[in-house]
């Protein structure tokens, strides 16, 4: 839990980095641009994500089973 509350604040950083890029782009017409052509992009971070999500999820398991067995 500690590092996803040290986290939070680089997350939320990015994001106002990331909101100010989009602000500043270049062409006048944004609303007709289409992301179509990048599905694959947003599904491969999704599975990434997912990927990463599980590996802390593991790591905390295996930890919490480590600290009962240092305490038994």
């Amino acid at each position: 839990m500690k590092s996803l509350r040290a986290a939070l604040p680089l997350a939320a950083f990015l994001l106002l980095c990331a909101l100010e890029v989009s602000a500043q782009a270049p062409g006048g017409n944004l609303g007709a641009q289409s992301m179509r052509p990048y599905w694959h992009v947003f599904v491969a971070y999704g599975i990434a994500w997912l990927l990463i999500g599980g590996w802390i999820i593991s790591i905390s398991r295996r930890l919490s089973k480590l600290e009962k067995q240092s305490t038994e």
